[in-house]
């Protein structure tokens, strides 16, 4: 099965474990990057045009302001298809209940009828709220499996969560 592994992550300094803390590398795109050693799925990091700033107040600010406007950000870039993808693993931080306005203008950009989508998604408390259903509003025609939750404090001891959910759902498909 040819599968993409696309994501929204963000660096700098984010909320971990009740502190800010400066990251080299996104919690998401940890998980991301592990999911793709284990299945050898191309990697797409889903990106801003106008990225949030590095300091982690004013970048909620920025990112609640998109949500509650309902805002969809312009993105970097786009794969140049999802039509040779059977599976589409989709990452994301939880913002506020949701997946991040960038992830939703990503997937308004592309038809995933027939597409199977397994959202995985980091958080620090609020697990994956409203996230699975905002995804099957936005992609009717999509199988959306059962997402994998990791706590962003925990992205570095969930190897074997991660592990056993894309063996999971590897045969359910």
């Amino acid at each position: 099965m040819t599968e993409l592994i696309a994501f929204f992550s963000r660096g700098d300094e984010n909320y971990v474990d009740g502190e800010i803390k400066t990251l080299e590398t996104g919690n998401t795109e940890v998980v991301a990057g592990v999911i793709q050693k284990l299945t050898g799925a191309e990697l797409f990091k889903i990106e801003p045009l106008k990225e949030y700033s590095k300091d982690y107040n004013e970048c909620i600010a920025q990112a609640q302001s998109d949500q509650m406007q309902n805002v969809r950000p312009e993105l970097k870039a786009y794969p140049e298809s999802i039509e040779p993808y059977e599976a589409i693993y989709l990452g994301f931080p939880n913002y506020w209940g949701t997946m991040p306005m960038a992830v939703f203008t990503f997937l308004e950009h592309f038809d995933f009828t027939g597409k199977i989508i397994r959202p995985f998604c980091t958080h620090e408390g609020s697990g994956m709220a409203d996230c699975l259903h905002d995804l099957i509003n936005l992609c009717p025609d999509a199988k959306v499996e059962e997402g994998l939750v990791i706590n962003g404090s925990r992205v570095y001891k969930s190897c074997k969560e991660i592990e056993d959910w894309v063996a999971a759902v590897g045969k359910i498909s």
